[in-house]
């Protein structure tokens, strides 16, 4: 997986995460440390541009969750690396929605979000500009 990160001016500074390849087992676990990192470093609102993410696994799934309540300020609470978050929680999980939005999944991807109900923590937006409004 390739991580790239920009920033764009909305009405508030968003930091758009892109990622290409696959997020999966081997390597969601990069992509939450990309997140910690970004919100370590000040970022709070984030939009992950999925459009070049080919496939996304469960544990893929678990990580744009996981990066989701990151930047609505919950602490990971982890052993062995792995973060504890494991149920969507509509009260928790409305926060996240504010800071964290969704780009250009592929139509496989945006089916399975659906299906589990991360559509419901997450805005998803077909082009930048629209996205960046919605902050």
């Amino acid at each position: 997986m390739i991580i790239t990160v920009s920033t764009h001016a909305a009405r508030v500074p968003v930091t758009v995460l892109s990622l290409a390849g696959e997020l999966d087992s081997s390597t969601y676990t990069n992509a939450i440390q990309k997140a910690q990192e970004l919100y370590a470093g000040g970022a709070r609102d984030l939009l992950i541009d999925l459009e070049q993410t080919a496939y996304v696994s469960s544990a893929g799934l678990m990580a744009l969750h996981t990066i989701a309540l990151i930047f609505a300020g919950q602490s990971l609470n982890s052993a062995n690396g792995r973060p504890s978050f494991r149920s969507l929680d509509p009260k928790r999980d409305e926060l996240a929605r504010q800071h964290v939005k969704l780009l250009n999944p592929q139509a496989a991807t945006l089916q399975v979000l659906e299906t589990v109900g991360l559509t419901k923590i997450f805005e998803v937006f077909t082009d930048l500009e629209s996205a960046l409004k919605a902050y």
